[in-house]
């Protein structure tokens, strides 16, 4: 079931075994000497967020910008994808979440929205093997049976393919919305027959998301530099720390996911109670 409160601790290991370990998987990664090197050497193995969630915003923009039919912005979205999706892997995050296409999407032109949902399934079937070879396991959030047959069918045969595989799960959110979610979990609690209102809890409700299972999102990424959460994961971000860059999607890389993470480490995550800081005032 999904957690409705702070994920549960990383176990505890020695941090110089854990830190080389880390830097040993990054070795072929990153640049020695480079800004993503340095950033990787600050952070603390044991600190790492469990589950980021991505809103990857910017791709029209970017595409904007540059002169450039707004699908390329979305093409070399799906290339900034790959890079993070390894990066994750490689620093032993256990779920990454994409919101890849909202409910919301559907009212842009429909020659877009068509190329959206090819790319989703050229990509699929041109990185399925690494999903593969990098013990990937990919799974969607959403509402699958809306979406064109042929993503669809290429979305199932990789979730079988992956499904025993057991290091970075990739969520996509796909057709996604976080209040349809809400609503269709309540609907899904209230169909279970003999229950009361008593029965009701966090924990009980949890189970009916789509996320059921997974721990919610410690950290929360949002690019462009656009300040809402756009109906995505609305129970789940409940104590999630935000981050924010002006970074366009397609430029994103795997020097600004380290720089969330280092950012995400500096703070202090108390989830409604005083830090130990404040309690010995």
């Amino acid at each position: 079931m999904g957690d409705s409160g702070p994920s549960a601790p990383l176990v505890s290991r020695p941090f110089g075994v854990i830190m080389s370990g880390m830097l040993e998987k990054l070795k072929d990664f990153l640049q020695p000497g480079s800004p993503e090197e340095k950033l990787a050497a600050e952070l603390d193995p044991d600190r790492m967020p469990r589950h980021v969630a991505v809103i990857m915003d910017g791709n029209g923009r970017w595409a904007r910008e540059r002169n450039l039919p707004r699908i390329e912005g979305h093409r070399a979205g799906s290339r900034t994808v790959r890079e993070v999706v390894e990066a994750c892997a490689r620093l032993g995050i256990e779920v990454l979440t994409l919101f890849a296409f909202s409910r919301e999407n559907w009212k842009r032109p429909k020659k877009e929205v068509a190329t959206l949902w090819r790319l989703l399934e050229q990509f699929l079937k041109k990185e399925n093997q690494t999903l593969l070879e990098n013990n990937i396991r990919l799974t969607t959030i959403g509402s699958l049976e809306e979406i064109p047959p042929g993503a669809r069918r290429e979305l199932r045969r990789v979730m079988g393919l992956t499904s025993a595989k057991t290091g970075l799960r990739v969520v996509l959110a796909l057709n996604y919305g976080g209040r349809m979610e809400i609503v269709e979990a309540a609907r899904r609690w209230a169909l279970q027959g003999s229950v009361r209102p008593a029965d009701l809890d966090e924990e009980s409700f949890a189970r009916h998301l789509d996320t059921a299972g997974l721990p919610d999102p410690d950290l929360l990424i949002r690019t462009s530099g656009e300040s809402r959460v756009s109906n995505f994961l609305l129970w789940q971000i409940a104590y999630s720390e935000i981050w924010i860059t002006r970074v366009f999607w397609p430029e994103f890389r795997k020097l600004h996911l380290l720089e969330a993470l280092v950012e995400f480490q500096k703070r202090e995550r108390r989830f409604g109670a005083l830090g130990p800081s404040r309690e010995r005032t």
